[in-house]
């Protein structure tokens, strides 16, 4: 109990004072803007409608006078933010998606801006994009996220292990990064290699730091509790409070294994760099839109846009975003909208499913596993590459098939052999293949990595 005061007062001085700091040094809003969502949560669902009605008018006011893409559009269509009356009204303006971004990403910046931030991802559909955020986007997701944490009686301060393997968090470790992750006291754990010494090594830092929290790819977490279940290790008596896990589907499996092994709830999230923080579950189950920054439609193949409690592709609208815009974001992944009211009491409106999102393993010739993230992050910022998929159709042989668009140089084929040998094996066969179009799966999603490789170590290894 000594022990827990001591850990429970350092939060507080994170929390409250340490991390508001370095926020306020950054030029971030990320403290008032989470008081207020921590207050607008509880609002009735008509009064959440009436925040995001007035936002959307400011959003688009913003970008029409200083976005030169919306400007010079909403003087061809005679759109003004001073005629939103209803969010509805907001699907006058057209569909966007990754395709739009990169065709437009210059006049998409803002004219009344600095600092915009870049940024990249491969997306669930395995096209690459690069855009950028500013500073106000970045404070709204921060303080959505944290929001969400403090749900589940954790706070930024808790001693936390983070499995990721994006290059941004594993590349940026300079000195003043791991000053704040020390002080924050987060640890993060490459999500990139899964061998069996890795998943020891991965197991005993856990064991040591004993976290409040754990944060990552559900695939990874769930890897991670059945080794230690393999290896007999006990780890339901650490004291961990909630494992967050975020970036791919939450098969029902994955949440069995680790609430089983790690002795604590998963709650789920969903969003992107792109699209932003989209929404979070909380302890009565509800998946809660964060509202007073997003507005999500759902809409057919027809981009129509569909009923709540119909199925199809989400689409957001991201009002924190009037520096570099998204709005009406095609996300490639299919979900359902609810309309009922969650238990915990909160007003924010909920996503009753979430399909596709799933990031495969691979397995290279050795046997080690790897995060399928570990070959995307190769192709994904050369440039002239439209779109990909990786197919691992054995441990010896792997196919690559790439949609070419201006920029792409034929050395590329020299660096993505290198670097996928590099991970999977200077044995292994990697073919390219240059398509036309990439095939979807049944879904209508495209699926970046499929992997027909079986291993014993990782049986979900296998396509899903």
């Amino acid at each position: 109990m000594k022990n827990r005061g001591k850990g429970s007062l350092y939060t507080r001085l994170v929390s409250g004072v340490l991390f508001p700091i370095h926020e306020k040094l950054k030029g971030h809003d990320t403290v008032r803007v989470r008081k207020e969502m921590e207050k607008s949560q509880w609002l009735k669902p008509a009064e959440i409608i009436t925040i995001q009605l007035e936002n959307l008018r400011h959003f688009l006011y913003e970008v029409g006078l200083h976005v030169p893409f919306y400007r010079d559009l909403f003087a061809k269509l005679n759109f003004s933010s001073s005629k939103i009356a209803e969010l509805e009204d907001l699907q006058q303006l057209p569909l966007t998606d990754k395709s739009f971004i990169r065709t437009h990403l210059e006049q998409l910046k803002s004219d009344h801006t600095a600092g915009l931030s870049r940024f990249n991802t491969g997306g669930s559909s395995g096209e690459p994009l690069i855009f950028y955020i500013g500073k106000n986007r970045i404070s709204h997701d921060v303080a959505a996220k944290w929001r969400a944490t403090r749900w589940w009686n954790v706070d930024l301060g808790d001693p936390e292990i983070v499995v990721w393997g994006s290059p941004i968090e594993l590349g940026a470790q300079d000195r003043v990064r791991q000053l704040r992750d020390k002080v924050i006291r987060t640890r993060l754990l490459p999500a990139f290699e899964m061998s069996e010494p890795k998943l020891d090594a991965f197991i005993r830092e856990i064991r040591n730091m004993r976290p409040k929290m754990l944060f990552g790819y559900p695939s990874a977490l769930s890897l991670i509790a059945s080794h230690a279940q393999r290896r007999s290790i006990v780890m339901n008596d650490l004291g961990i409070k909630t494992a967050f896990v975020t970036s791919e589907r939450l098969y029902d499996y994955q949440r069995e294994k680790i609430e089983t092994v790690f002795g604590c709830p998963v709650a789920n999230g969903y969003g992107g760099r792109d699209a932003g923080f989209i929404a979070h579950q909380c302890p009565s189950g509800g998946m809660h839109i964060t509202a007073e920054d997003l507005i999500v439609e759902i809409i057919d193949g027809d981009g129509k846009v569909l009923p709540t409690g119909e199925a199809g592709e989400i689409v957001v609208t991201h009002l924190a975003t009037n520096e570099f815009p998204f709005i009406r974001y095609r996300t490639g992944d299919v979900g359902i909208l609810s309309d009922e009211f969650c238990p915990c009491g909160r007003g924010l409106p909920l996503l009753k499913e979430i399909q596709g999102r799933s990031t495969d393993f691979v397995v290279a010739h050795d046997g080690t596993v790897l995060h399928g993230l570990a070959l995307i992050y190769t192709l994904r910022d050369l440039p002239g590459i439209a779109e990909f998929k990786i197919i691992q159709e054995s441990r010896e042989r792997t196919r690559v098939q790439i949609i070419k668009e201006d920029g792409y140089r034929q050395e590329c084929e020299t660096l993505i052999n290198s670097a996928f040998k590099k991970r999977l094996g200077e044995e292994v066969r990697i073919d390219i293949e240059y398509l036309g179009e990439i095939s979807k799966e049944k879904s209508g999603k495209y699926r970046y990595v499929v992997s027909h490789v079986n291993t014993n170590s990782h049986p979900q290894s296998t396509a899903i």
